[in-house]
């Protein structure tokens, strides 16, 4: 049995377009802060995350439709608490899927190839969690960052 990526939903009362804007202009304020460098607005564009001491990742926006679908593909990553493969990341996709609900948007974040199965899975799954239904929440409704 193929085991299930992780998956998370959460629903705003904004449009697919404003969601979209936050989701691919202000990454710096949702999750990555002052540990953020590069660039996510456009297809083909690369940007790290770098928490020093815990977690490195690169991703390369693959797919962008506005209003609809951004894809990151994960090219490069290192948790430094993992025990075993310190690269569980690397390959594996970060999708975010918007539909329009009436006067609401839905946002489906999946991270493909993140598993049970992986070293990393519970504690990632619950920091996704945050970043989704937490800080981005807050960015989008307030506009403040989580760090503010």
């Amino acid at each position: 049995m193929e085991e299930k990526s992780f998956i998370t939903t959460v629903t705003f009362e904004k449009s697919p377009q404003e969601i979209f804007e936050h989701l691919t202009r202000n990454v710096v304020k949702w999750w990555g802060g002052k540990d953020l460098k590069g660039n996510t607005v456009a297809l083909n564009d690369e940007f790290t995350i770098h928490h020093p001491g815990t977690h490195f990742s690169r991703q390369k926006v693959v797919e962008l439709i506005p209003d609809k679908k951004v894809v990151w593909l994960v090219t490069e990553s290192e948790f430094s608490w993992l025990e075993g493969n310190k690269s569980e990341w690397t390959n594996t996709k970060m999708i975010f899927e918007l539909s329009a609900d009436g006067n609401k948007t839905i946002l489906q974040f999946t991270h493909e190839g993140l598993v049970p199965g992986l070293e990393c899975y519970e504690r990632i799954s619950e920091g996704w969690n945050i970043v989704i239904k937490s800080w981005l929440f807050k960015f989008v409704n307030t506009g403040k960052s989580y760090i503010e």
